[in-house]
């Protein structure tokens, strides 16, 4: 059985068993635990290498060939948080608060699955194309889509960040900076000067991210002990939504002409949840959130789920779809 098989080959890779063994570590209490300032150093290289990789790609790509990547890209950017919190606000009765502060980490992208679904592409011989990156920049700034909903929600009566301030501090994200910042730095850089920078940024970035999801393998095994908090409909949300979005962003990637790679990467950012940037703008825009809820379901129930089992099924998706198309 292909679905089988792909399923096993993605469970038993390097990336997801370093998930798997810090899972295993968090439920048992282990004396593991990486520093504080290690968990941000390989945050920050990971976004940085990403961006640079996506730049130097970007480089050598007219505008045209990817102007239809980022219509889509943009109307994703708006269209999920705004369904998110709409289903949440309207359909559940959530609070203008946990509704908009869940849009906002499903909006918003997790840089732990990009990182694996680009890797995962890759080791499948399907490699996506460097532009992806983009389209992570891009879908950042749903975050700054879910607090304006939050804003016009709650009234102006309220109070709380301007809208001026949630702009500022999404921009000054390490998230939108490093990936930005890359994108403009890889893009400037010759040929010559990338072979030089490439074996640092290029040939040890899976074992930085293997270290990495170590550590939120981890952090998830803390914050599922949580699902109490989150209830049952929060736990069937954090596993459906993501399916819903992931079918639909592999579906809009083959429309517009992306390779298998690029369509099945942009399904998986499209499934992913925010835990890094989204939980600290949250914390300082909507203080009235509950962190037990958006952090248990991206974290503690998304983040698991696109890893063992989300990925192969959009990349299985994918291969379905460039067969029926081709």
């Amino acid at each position: 059985m292909p679905g089988f098989d792909l399923l096993l080959t993605n469970l038993l890779s390097p990336i997801v068993l370093a998930f798997a063994l810090g899972a295993a570590a968090g439920f048992i209490r282990s004396e593991l635990e990486l520093p504080e300032a290690v968990i941000k150093l390989l945050s920050i290289y990971l976004l940085f290498s990403i961006g640079l990789v996506g730049g130097h790609e970007l480089a050598k790509v007219e505008f045209a060939d990817i102007a239809s990547l980022i219509m889509v890209t943009i109307g994703l950017t708006i269209s999920i948080p705004v369904i998110c919190f709409a289903v949440l606000r309207l359909g559940a009765g959530f609070d203008a608060a946990n509704a908009a502060a869940i849009a906002a980490h499903y909006g918003s992208v997790s840089s732990a699955t990009f990182f694996t679904a680009m890797t995962f592409a890759t080791a499948q011989g399907t490699p996506a194309e460097g532009t992806m990156t983009a389209v992570v920049a891009l879908m950042e700034f749903a975050v700054i889509i879910s607090l304006l909903i939050a804003r016009w929600s709650m009234g102006r009566e309220n109070g709380g960040i301007s809208t001026r301030e949630l702009l500022l501090s999404t921009l000054r994200g390490r998230g939108i900076l490093l990936l930005s910042g890359g994108m403009l730095i890889g893009g400037i850089a010759t040929q010559g000067q990338w072979e030089q920078i490439k074996p640092f940024y290029g040939d040890l970035f899976r074992g930085f991210l293997m270290l990495f999801l170590l550590e939120m393998g981890i952090t998830a095994a803390r914050q599922i002990k949580g699902f109490a908090s989150v209830g049952v409909f929060m736990t069937g949300f954090a596993i459906i939504a993501p399916l819903v979005f992931g079918l639909v962003g592999v579906t809009l990637g083959w429309m517009i002409g992306l390779s298998l790679g690029g369509a099945f990467v942009l399904g998986a950012v499209c499934a992913s949840a925010s835990f890094i940037d989204a939980p600290a703008a949250c914390r300082a825009a909507l203080p009235e959130a509950n962190p037990g809820i958006y952090l248990t379901a991206s974290l503690g129930v998304t983040l698991p789920f696109n890893l063992l089992i989300g990925i192969p099924v959009y990349y299985a998706y994918a291969k379905w779809m460039f067969g029926a198309g081709g």
